[in-house]
């Protein structure tokens, strides 16, 4: 009766780890592999379409100017603050800082978003729905103010509503990082001649 106690035992706890460690495996892989999909197309996708370009404040490297990937996607820098805005000399249309996060042009002067998921100063609070409404309306999340440029996206809009909802996953799953962005300067602050 023992020994046959103990191998009913044995049975019931190899299928038990059976369909909870397999199983659950197999469900967990599921989960992770869908959403691991989706975040390395998003990664794949903010990579060619440029967003490190503007959204990644430049820095003079070895080889001239790069990304300072230690502030990846984090917009124009705090520290720089706001900037006046010039009139392009002649032939230019417009200027941008040595950053590459801030551009004056006939709209004004336009500072590029902090995209990490940091909670006060980026797209920490924002949904899927907002920021797929703000690349295909060309307006701050969704609704408010227009998006200037350089940033393209009359481009962007075209993209499929999956290719977005990949690089706001993956926009999700970078390191947050603290960025007061200043806002938006209108053309009437033009002030500065850089001519």
């Amino acid at each position: 009766m023992n020994k046959a106690f103990a191998i009913a035992a044995i049975v019931l706890t190899a299928a038990v780890v059976t369909v909870i460690g397999f199983g659950g495996a197999a469900r967990g892989a599921v989960r992770e592999k869908s959403g691991s999909a989706q975040v390395e197309r998003g990664a794949y996708l903010v990579t060619i379409m440029g967003c490190n370009d503007c959204h990644t404040p430049w820095k003079m490297g070895a080889a001239g100017p790069e990304p300072d990937m230690t502030r990846m996607l984090s917009g124009h820098p705090e520290q720089v603050g706001p900037l006046a805005a010039v009139t392009a000399p002649e032939g230019w249309t417009w200027s941008a800082t040595p950053t590459n996060t801030a551009f004056s042009g006939p709209w004004g002067v336009s500072y590029t978003a902090n995209l990490t998921p940091d909670r006060n100063t980026g797209l920490g609070i924002w949904t899927e729905d907002m920021f797929i409404s703000a690349i295909r309306t060309g307006r701050h999340m969704g609704v408010s103010r227009p998006i200037n440029p350089p940033m393209p996206w009359p481009m962007y809009r075209k993209a499929t509503d999956d290719d977005l909802k990949a690089v706001f996953a993956y926009l999700r799953t970078i390191p947050p990082v603290t960025n007061h962005v200043p806002d938006y300067q209108p053309p009437a602050a033009v002030t500065t001649d850089a001519r």
